[in-house]
């Protein structure tokens, strides 16, 4: 009799470890989905930060004009009225070598 539920045990202990292991879902499977949401997270995470850093700039779009003018300055080099643009150039060091 203890043979047979010995017998018994370790049939079912194999029943289970085979559909742990190589089943549907698996363990690897499981583990690969732990880590995807842990990637999703930190990718969400990323994404909200950038969502907030737009939604600031944005508000600041909207109320402010000194934005909108700093904007105009650094990406379409625009001056205001009265102004003097000046343009600093490098000395190209490379010919007075030569």
């Amino acid at each position: 009799m203890f043979r047979l539920l010995l017998l018994f045990l370790v049939l079912l202990l194999a029943a289970l470890q085979y559909r742990l292991w190589l089943g549907d879902p698996n363990i690897r499977q499981v583990w690969q989905l732990e880590q995807a949401i842990i990637d999703q997270r930190r990718e969400n995470q990323l994404l909200t930060e950038r969502n907030q850093r737009l939604e600031a700039e944005v508000a600041d779009l909207k109320e402010g004009l000194k934005a909108i003018e700093e904007r105009a300055r650094s990406e379409m080099g625009l001056i205001q009225e009265g102004e003097t643009f000046f343009r600093l150039i490098e000395p190209d060091t490379r010919r007075r070598s030569q």
